[in-house]
């Protein structure tokens, strides 16, 4: 078991007395909003395993993670209120180049609700504010649109289209259900590998109805109706004043040397990528 009350305290969401749409969104809208996809604890060398009672105690006391995290969690949530929860193999497509289908590379959830299906993703990072319905056609929440289509690469499956000012292209997702212990080894692959990007790049993103914040390395991005706004954070204390007060991130546990040294690798690879693309402009 784990502390669903907790849970629902961080989310600020009342438990509803029954499984309802209007519960399923709100909660949707509280999850991605008040608990950020975040990769920290890879660079701080801290590792995570992606069982949903430990990734439930992590966002109860205040932390996030990717997909296999954050779905996780939810997924357990909400099949503890009540709701009827399919667990799927998935793949984000990065750019149109990349291959299609569902890689393993990403945990996708959906919900049966009043005799319909809808994909339920709290670990798309940048992607969705509520549920999306199971249905052919184009989907607007807030300044982003969303498409959704029957799979090519996943015959029975389903195919998320990004916003095109999105982090990703696409992804799909099988139809059958499998079990959150089964991409025990694709999270190892991606916490460790240094060809990983979670690896490569400390990230942090958080949506909201209006928009969404995107923190990569020291690069803060903002995306809404009014456009995308970008500046470079220069100092340690703004820098980590940005992830617990716009991404609502709990840090009491990394200590002082740690967050030095963290600050000095997001520094450190902040100038070599700069200087690589400085480099790359004058060829």
């Amino acid at each position: 078991m784990f502390d669903v009350d907790g849970y629902l305290t961080v989310l600020g969401v009342a438990r509803p007395a029954a499984p309802p749409l209007r519960s399923l969104r709100a909660l949707h809208r509280a999850q991605v909003e008040r608990v950020a996809y975040e990769n920290l604890d890879i660079h701080l060398g801290r590792p995570t395993g992606i069982g949903a009672a430990e990734s439930v105690a992590r966002i109860v006391r205040g932390r996030g993670g990717y997909c296999f995290h954050v779905n996780g969690a939810f997924g357990a949530l909400l099949t503890a209120l009540g709701y009827d929860v399919t667990l799927h193999r998935a793949g984000v497509q990065g750019t149109p180049g990349d291959p299609e289908g569902a890689t393993g590379d990403h945990l996708a959830l959906t919900v049966r609700l009043g005799g319909e299906r809808w994909l339920v993703d709290a670990g798309l990072g940048d992607a969705v504010h509520e549920p999306l319905p199971l249905r052919e056609g184009r989907y607007v929440q807030g300044p982003f649109s969303y498409g959704m289509a029957p799979s090519t690469a996943e015959p029975g499956g389903w195919r998320f289209h990004h916003d095109p000012r999105g982090s990703f292209t696409a992804m799909d997702f099988a139809p059958d259900p499998v079990e959150l212990s089964s991409f025990a080894a694709e999270h190892a692959r991606l916490s460790t590998s240094p060809e990983s990007g979670f690896v490569r790049v400390l990230t942090a993103q958080r949506r909201d109805a209006k928009g969404v914040d995107v923190l990569r390395g020291r690069v803060l991005r903002r995306v809404d109706t009014r456009g995308t706004d970008e500046r470079t954070i220069d100092s340690a204390d703004e820098w980590y004043d940005v992830l617990t007060g716009v991404f609502r991130l709990d840090l009491t546990d990394v200590a002082t040397s740690a967050r030095a040294d963290l600050w000095q690798r997001v520094h450190t690879s902040h100038q070599e990528w700069t200087a690589a693309r400085q480099r790359a402009t004058t060829l």
